[in-house]
């Protein structure tokens, strides 16, 4: 989630309607500037007990931060505490509980996603060492309850962890409870946006199944592939889902406004401070009839922060954010990136996904993403067969992207390799949590520890 420090006093007010899609018109770049962008989280945890440190704690979150500073990271401060860091490589940030975020550069090619990956899991893993700490790559805390969980000193989380119980059973396992990673992709027009979306979209549930690893609730199997996935269906039905009417015919940056004006807001950021604004309209906000500022109309970025809130399966601010997955090991961070610019990054490949989705109907596209969480790859697939099957299409179709491209490392390496690890799991049908499960049920019997001695980086 977003870090802000710093009130922009000197945004422009907004006045009109067209200043609210500008942030999104802004992202179209031509095809050589078009970027990749991949976030990714991970649990800290202390070797000695496997316990989720504190902030405050000696060698807790607050030192790790601290000492990743050695590398050149600064630090970001909001309200006295550090709470993020920044560099070349991007932001450091923390989750609600303590999960590490890493949030990387717009980079050109997936070799360098891959380099700055490893950059920063050797400096976790250094620092990491030196403080008894540990990071595992998995879509859910596997033997964590919620009250085992610290809270990170950030405005906006305490605004967050108040409202979510209001609006949904699950919201406090998805800030508290969950990891994932994300890829951020560009796009050269308003259409090669709605193309884009609509393939990534209807996509999105393979992604899950892909890299489904949350098959445990505190300590024991939850009948899940992607528990964390099942919680997004029970979080806050204001601002999550599918999206449908990114299908209909004129899909724009309009309508995506209209669909952000409905969605409530959590706060308004001023004078270093996050406001309560939870459950409120946008649209008063507007009408500076909004009852956390009344008589103050909104600027820029405060729709920019708002355009933060919204947690669909794909979200569109100033580019467009692929948000499906699970967190995983250090080679899947390399592997969802690899597969969404394979599919989007390349005209033909772009095409040839959006000839296999473009017959799906709303219904069938819903019904996929609600058998998923549970089923996995194993999820029955629009048109006959499994989400298994499709997988093998899809792949070669985002390898094909790839190699089109063309971009090889100093070895003569192309892209490509980088889809091996989801060739490995569509090869064998099952999602990554069955693998998990049958360690579980076999070498581990039941003895849940070992997945941070068999899992972390």
């Amino acid at each position: 989630m977003s870090t802000r420090t710093v009130s922009d006093s000197n945004d422009p007010i907004i006045e009109n309607r067209d200043q609210l899609a500008a942030p999104m018109a802004k992202g179209e770049k031509p095809r050589e500037q078009w970027r990749i962008g991949t976030e990714h989280e991970k649990f800290v945890y202390r070797v000695s007990d496997h316990r989720a440190p504190g902030y405050d704690e000696p060698g807790g979150i607050h030192d790790l931060l601290m000492a990743l500073t050695r590398f050149g990271w600064e630090p970001v401060v909001e309200g006295g505490k550090v709470i993020a860091l920044s560099g070349s490589d991007g932001t450091v940030s923390l989750e609600p509980a303590g999960q590490l975020e890493l949030s990387g550069a717009p980079l050109e090619n997936l070799h360098q996603t891959c380099a700055e990956t490893g950059r920063h899991l050797k400096q976790v893993k250094e620092v990491g060492a030196e403080l008894g700490l540990g990071f595992l790559g998995l879509g859910m805390w596997p033997d964590k309850a919620r009250a085992d969980l610290p809270i990170m000193p950030k405005g906006r989380y305490k605004i967050m962890l108040a409202h979510m119980p209001r609006v949904g059973s699950l919201g406090l396992d998805m800030m508290l409870r969950t990891c994932t990673i994300q890829t951020n992709l560009d796009y050269a027009s308003e259409a090669d946006m709605a193309q884009k979306f609509r393939v990534s979209l209807a996509l999105q549930p393979l992604a899950t199944a892909l890299f489904a690893s949350s098959p445990f609730t505190e300590g024991k199997p939850n009948g899940f592939m992607s528990y964390r996935s099942h919680i997004w269906t029970d979080t806050d039905p204001a601002r999550t889902g599918m999206l449908p009417f990114v299908f209909e015919e004129g899909f724009g940056y309009d309508r995506y406004v209209d669909y952000m004006l409905d969605v409530p807001m959590y706060f308004v950021f001023r004078d270093g401070k996050y406001i309560d604004a939870a459950g409120q309209s946008f649209r008063d906000f507007l009408k500076g009839e909004l009852p956390a500022l009344p008589g103050e109309l909104p600027r820029q970025s405060d729709w920019t922060d708002h355009l933060s809130t919204a947690f669909p399966e794909v979200r569109l601010k100033s580019f467009l954010e692929m948000r499906g997955a699970d967190g995983g090991p250090w080679n899947r961070i390399c592997a969802l990136p690899a597969l969404w610019v394979g599919l989007l990054y390349d005209q033909g490949a772009l095409d040839a996904a959006w000839d296999l989705v473009k017959g799906w109907s709303i219904e069938e596209q819903q019904a996929l993403r609600d058998a998923v969480p549970r089923e996995g790859l194993c999820a029955p697939a629009p048109g006959g067969g499994t989400l298994g099957d499709l997988a093998h299409r899809v792949l070669d179709i985002a390898a094909a992207g790839l190699a089109a491209r063309g971009e090889v490392n100093s070895m003569g390496d192309n892209e490509v390799g980088f889809l091996e690890p989801l060739r490995r799991i569509a090869k064998t049908g099952n999602s990554p949590a069955h693998d998990l499960l049958d360690r579980f049920d076999g070498e581990w019997a039941g003895d849940l520890s070992r997945i941070y001695d068999e899992l972390s980086f």
